[in-house]
C-alpha cells in the first residue's frame, strides 16, 4: 500500500462508513426511518391528536437529534435533527458491535 492509500483506510471518513454497514446499525437505521415516516403520517390530517408523535423518533434518536432541535425552523429541521442524530448512534452502535465481536484481537485497521 501506499502511504495515500494507508491514510484512507485510517481515515474518520472510512471509520464511520464501516460502523454504519454493521447490521446492528442498518437495524436502528431502519427502525428510525419507520418510526420518522409513522409520526410524519400521524400528523398528515392536521387534527392535535397526533402532535406528540414527533416525540418518539426524537426520543429514539436522542441524543443527536436534541442538538439540533432548538435551531429555528419548521418541519424539515425535524427531519434533519432525526436523520443527523440517527447517523450519530448508528455509527457508535456499529463501533460497539465490532468492538464486541472483536474480542481480544486487535483491530487491523488501526
Amino acid at each position: 500500500m501506499t502511504g495515500t492509500d494507508a491514510h484512507a483506510a485510517r481515515s474518520p471518513l472510512h471509520r464511520v462508513g464501516r460502523n454504519l454497514r454493521n447490521p446492528f446499525a442498518l437495524s436502528y437505521l431502519a427502525l428510525c426511518a419507520v418510526l420518522l415516516l409513522w409520526a410524519i403520517a400521524v400528523n398528515i390530517p392536521d387534527d392535535s391528536d397526533g402532535a406528540m408523535a414527533v416525540v418518539v423518533p426524537l426520543m429514539a434518536t436522542a441524543p443527536g437529534s436534541l442538538v439540533l432541535l432548538p435551531l429555528p425552523g419548521g418541519a424539515w429541521l425535524l427531519i434533519v435533527a432525526v436523520a443527523f442524530g440517527a447517523l450519530v448512534n448508528a455509527s457508535i452502535i456499529g463501533w460497539c458491535a465490532r468492538a464486541l465481536t472483536r474480542g481480544n484481537r486487535p483491530d487491523a485497521t488501526r
